[in-house]
């Protein structure tokens, strides 16, 4: 079993920052590419920031410049610091990872989703 626990979702005011946290659990043999996704109500699922193992990069060209993916290998921990805050950048946000698991072999893995919401 793997599970992908997020935090740091909350509601801040325009300019403002945030920084998300998702760690992976389980029998994990290892983790590809991580990341963020995030879908406003009414909208479809949209990609926000990737990073791969080797930590090539990949991002929304709307995030470009105010967002920053890390990760750390040894726990399996992905990170979203996001700067500059923007109303548009209101939605939920869902942690993903490509996780390979003995005997299954690699899958996607989606967290729960944690709520942005940016408002005066």
């Amino acid at each position: 079993q793997v599970q992908l626990v997020e935090s740091g979702g909350g509601w801040v005011q325009p300019g403002e920052s945030l920084r998300l946290s998702c760690a992976a659990s389980g029998r994990i043999l290892s983790v590809s590419r991580m990341g963020w996704y995030r879908q406003a109500p009414g909208k479809q699922r949209d990609l926000v920031a990737t990073i791969s193992s080797s930590r090539s990069l990949e991002y929304a060209d709307s995030v470009k410049g105010r967002f920053t993916i890390t990760r750390d290998n040894a726990d399996y921990t992905v990170y979203l610091q996001m700067n500059s805050l923007k109303p548009e950048d209101t939605a939920l946000y869902y942690c993903y990872a490509r996780i390979s698991r003995p005997y299954y072999g690699a899958a996607d893995y989606w967290g729960q989703g944690t709520q942005v919401t940016v408002s005066s």
